[in-house]
């Protein structure tokens, strides 16, 4: 009984530094579960998302970014256009207004890793640098998930398919 109570306490310490590691602060800026999705071999380009709420009363920008695992990072955003999803950089950044929030989440606003070095694996954590106007550079560690998860973690994970 007592190695099972030890084995529940250091799993619970563990969660606990995982579920810290998953937001980070700056300035006025918190950045929430950052993630992104495992590419096949091959792949030039992956996905990272997260959630930014800026809790100050002036406006900030997120500029763009780096990461070791591409040569390239953009911020992007998915429109409708006539009927049709397309996808764009968004070359002047993204603001981010006072008391907002802003998911960025599959079908929607993400960051591209641009030109990969190699693929990204489930469970591999993936360093990347935030760049805002106003908070400055924000390192941030993205979990990869598997190739069709469409949140970073949780029972959504996986793509759902109907029959």
């Amino acid at each position: 009984m007592r190695r099972f109570a030890c084995v529940l306490i250091a799993v619970g310490g563990l969660e606990a530094v995982q579920a810290e590691a998953v937001e980070v602060t700056a300035g006025n800026l918190t950045i929430s579960a950052p993630w992104a999705r495992a590419t096949p071999k091959g792949a030039q380009v992956g996905a990272g998302y997260f959630t930014v709420t800026n809790k100050g009363s002036v406006p900030d920008r997120l500029l763009g970014g780096a990461s070791e695992v591409s040569e390239h990072f953009e911020i992007h955003e998915m429109k409708m256009d006539n009927g049709i999803m397309r996808m764009r950089e968004m070359a002047q950044g993204l603001e981010i207004k006072p008391g907002e929030t802003v998911a960025f989440k599959p079908g929607g606003g993400h960051v591209m890793f641009v030109g990969l070095k190699g693929p990204l694996t489930q469970g591999q954590q993936l360093k990347a640098t935030l760049s805002f106007e106003k908070a400055g550079k924000v390192d941030v560690s993205f979990t990869v998930q598997g190739m069709g998860a469409q949140s970073g973690g949780g029972p959504d994970t996986k793509m759902r398919h109907g029959h």
